[in-house]
């Protein structure tokens, strides 16, 4: 499958690069961090678009007002957004600096051609000033090669081999040489070579192009005679500017007696392994042209139609499970066995899950034609499982498999942690054996469109953030797993393995689907901060200890400045204290997270991405306004479980590209039930998502039935909504819909699902008895078929609305 869906920037459409000349003069009235003497003051310049390495200024020592006067120089690409930060310290000999404060300067307020002169406040008193001037220039015409999705940006990439002969026939065990070579801000960043005979040994970069490259080279103890011309001499280090080797030419960059060091940098033009855009991918579009058939069949059949259906007017019906550990999975088998005895499962495109429900969906999708079969042998095989013990999980044998099996992930290369152990756990409570299926192995459940399209949940966290402050939806599907903020997607099979700028670097063999379940379903990943928010207590308090100060300067700081409506507003950063920081660190650790290499390293910001409608959807955390933060260059994804933000599996779904018309809401969460219907509808709203209005009133709220409709009539674009909860209604007096319980049975129908601690569903238990079992699966299977007269009706409405929005596209195109 070749990744092409991804624009490139023409050479002619490529602005110039800009000079950026940026002179730090003198700061006034710096406020001292030290009691008894003043700052040893000095700027460090990072703008991590440009170059990846700090400048920094000469240190003033016991100085109140230092004058600077020092210029440094910036070539900065137009088309990603640079933000420029400057930040002072006070120099300490005996520890680490400590940071004063932070300016963040976005370069897009400059013009070309003109200088302008800042005095940035320094506190929120306004009692200190920086005091920088700016000038920027055209360059003459650099054209680079840019791949972006208008939120992305996929710079030129090249890589660089690196070469060490030896020029001995044979060298003695403790005449080894080691060379460290290091090329910060490139995918591999440093790389230690051993050169032990004749043979020669390399290693190979992969960095951008115009950022500034460079190699910093540690030789061995003896010194040696340098052949690059910035480095001539005999030194036992050098450093190479890259930009300066000629492309596709092997060049001798050191030389020795004992060995030589020749580099050879070439141009990556390969098309990109990230696909960077918003639509669906080309596999996914031929699945929905092949289920539409199906369901559009179906769909005649079920609501005795006259006449066919048309490709445009087959409503696109999703399944929406949540989470609950064991009790999710349980539920879920009910939920769908009910669905296909009405012949609805039919009409279903999609299926997302999250945490335990992903169990189930796993386990369903080994069969390639699971939904048009008898699910009893699958509630039968999971049953024998559930009723179990799971001591037999630590038995030695397992302890040795488990420590087989994380020690050949390490090999492979992938990052271990706890999560991975949990996923081998999860493996033997529900199999005989280990499970060899892949993911990817599941477009084979979806070849002719035989099956829904199952989507599983995730959110990318980062550390010392709660998850109310920073998380990013990950989607995976058997095609593509990918950010939706963002655009970003990579094949399946490729989601693990290492990337750089869009391109894949190093192939890391797929994960068996047992290491993603631990993934999706990480119980251990909730931090104190988010146990606050969901338990509904305020948050106030502890964010107003632990969330960074960052304050906007204010416009009439600077009259000079023009003002432009895409451009960022200049901001102070002013770092926590220690105790501060502490605390922090507290109610923000994490016990576990999932890590996988981070398929988006390298990829940088585009200038305009606040602009962009995808990024602005999914935009809810306090870093999206400060992009060096969303660029830089963390190694790994964080990924946790979904129901730590809010329990849900929708915002797949919500893609306007996917164009949903119907969802079965099947909710299976513990305690409220209507909480996680609350907090989506709060979420979505505030996301400016289009979701249906969800209104209960109180006596509702409190005698829950089977099933809700919810449908705006007056807003086309949200999609009606089928909500299941999980109640125990008149399934207490009926065993089959319009089938009453003998005196005998009223036990079978009493099952406490939504108490969280003293239930046996409570969502820790991983063991059932078999009487349990059987309740809940009866339970949620009776609850569906129950109200097939609400299922029809909704599939009625989504026909009749996809019907009525052809009518109307077929009037206005008139």
């Amino acid at each position: 499958m070749l990744f092409s869906f991804f624009h490139i920037v023409p050479q002619a459409e490529i602005p110039a690069f800009y000079l950026l000349t940026v002179r730090v003069i003198k700061m006034r009235n710096l406020q001292s961090a030290d009691v008894f003497s003043q700052n040893d003051s000095y700027v460090t310049l990072r703008l991590p678009t440009a170059c990846m390495d700090e400048a920094r200024t000469k240190t003033f020592s016991n100085c109140r007002n230092p004058v600077w006067n020092e210029t440094f120089f910036f070539r900065i690409q137009n088309v990603v957004k640079n933000i420029l930060e400057l930040t002072i310290y006070d120099e300490d000999g005996s520890s680490s600096d400590e940071r004063l404060c932070t300016v963040l300067f976005d370069a897009s307020r400059l013009q070309p051609g003109k200088t302008l002169c800042y005095n940035f406040p320094l506190n929120e008193k306004k009692e200190g000033e920086l005091e920088v001037e700016f000038t920027m220039e055209c360059m003459p015409n650099i054209p680079e090669l840019l791949a972006t999705n208008g939120i992305l940006v996929s710079r030129e990439l090249c890589c660089l081999k690196v070469q060490v002969c030896g020029r001995q026939r044979k060298i003695r065990r403790s005449k080894q040489r080691n060379f460290t070579f290091k090329v910060k801000g490139s995918a591999q960043d440093t790389r230690i070579v051993v050169l032990d005979s004749v043979s020669p040994v390399s290693t190979v970069f992969h960095y951008a192009k115009y950022c500034h490259p460079q190699m910093e080279v540690l030789l061995p103890n003896n010194r040696i005679s340098t052949c690059c011309s910035s480095n001539k001499g005999i030194k036992d280090s050098l450093t190479v500017p890259l930009n300066r080797l000629p492309i596709g030419e092997t060049v001798r960059i050191a030389n020795d007696k004992a060995y030589d060091i020749f580099v050879t940098p070439e141009n990556c033009h390969k098309n990109l392994d990230v696909r960077l855009g918003s639509d669906l991918c080309a596999e996914e579009l031929d699945f929905i042209c092949k289920r539409k058939r199906h369901v559009a069949a179906a769909l005649k059949k079920l609501l005795h139609l006259k006449e066919d259906l048309h490709d445009d007017e087959v409503p696109i019906v999703a399944a929406m499970t949540t989470a609950g550990g064991a009790r999710s999975m349980t539920a879920m088998y009910g939920s769908v066995q009910a669905l296909q005895k009405l012949n609805v499962m039919d009409c279903v495109s999609y299926i997302t899950g999250l945490s335990g429900t992903t169990w189930t969906m796993v386990n369903l999708y080994k069969d390639p034609e699971w939904s048009s079969k008898d699910l009893q042998c699958h509630i039968t095989d999971i049953r024998k499982h559930m009723v179990k013990s799971k001591l037999c999980c630590f038995s030695p044998e397992n302890l040795k498999h488990y420590e087989k099996e994380m020690h050949q992930r390490e090999q492979m290369g992938y990052n271990i942690t706890f999560t991975d152990l949990w996923g081998l756990l999860i493996e033997t409570m529900l199999h005989d054996k280990p499970d060899p299926c892949k993911l990817s192995d599941q477009q084979k459940a979806l070849n002719w469109g035989q099956n829904p399209l199952p989507i599983y949940l995730g959110l990318n966290v980062k550390e010392n953030y709660s998850t109310l402050d920073y998380k990013e939806w990950v989607e995976f599907t058997p095609y593509e797993v990918g950010f939706l903020k963002y655009g970003a997607f990579v094949r399946t099979e490729d989601f693990g393995s290492e990337f750089f700028m869009g391109h894949l670097i190093k192939k890391i063999p797929e994960s068996r689907v047992c290491y993603l379940q631990g993934t999706w379903s990480n119980v251990f990943s909730q931090n104190v901060l988010d146990a606050l928010y969901l338990a509904d207590c305020s948050e106030d308090f502890w964010h107003r200890w632990t969330r960074d100060r960052v304050i906007d300067i204010d416009e009439d700081t600077c009259l000079t400045l023009p003002k432009k409506p895409d451009v960022r507003t200049p901001r102070l950063f002013i770092p926590s204290g220690s105790l501060t920081k502490m605390l922090r660190d507290v109610v923000t650790m994490r016990p576990v997270v999932s890590q996988y290499h981070n398929f988006m390293k390298g990829l940088q910001i585009h200038n305009k991405y606040l602009e962009n409608d995808e990024f602005c959807t999914w935009k809810d955390t306090v870093l999206d306004s400060s992009p060096n933060q969303l660029s830089d260059q963390v190694n790994h994804l964080e990924l946790v479980d979904t129901a730590f933000f809010i329990n849900t599996s929708c915002p797949p779904l919500l893609r306007p590209e996917r164009k949903v018309d119907l969802i079965l809401h099947l909710n299976y969460s513990g305690g409220l039930q209507t909480l996680p219907l609350d907090l989506s509808e709060k979420y979505f709203r505030k996301q400016g998502i289009p979701y249906p209005r969800t209104v209960l009133n109180e006596e509702e709220r409190q005698n829950l039935k089977e099933c809700y409709l919810f449908d705006e009539a007056d807003n086309p674009r949200a999609p009606i909504l089928l909500y299941f909860p999980l109640v125990c209604n008149s399934f207490q007096k009926y065993k089959a819909p319009g089938v009453k319980r003998s005196p005998d049975e009223m036990d079978d129908g009493q099952a406490d699902v939504t108490s969280t601690i003293f239930s046996p569903y409570a969502t820790g238990m991983l063991e059932y008895s078999e009487e349990d079992f059987n309740k809940l699966v009866n339970l949620t299977r009776y609850n569906v078929l129950n109200n097939e007269h609400m299922i029809l009706q909704a599939l009625r409405i989504a026909v009749e609305r996809k019907k009525r929005q052809k009518r109307e596209s077929l009037f206005s195109s008139y």
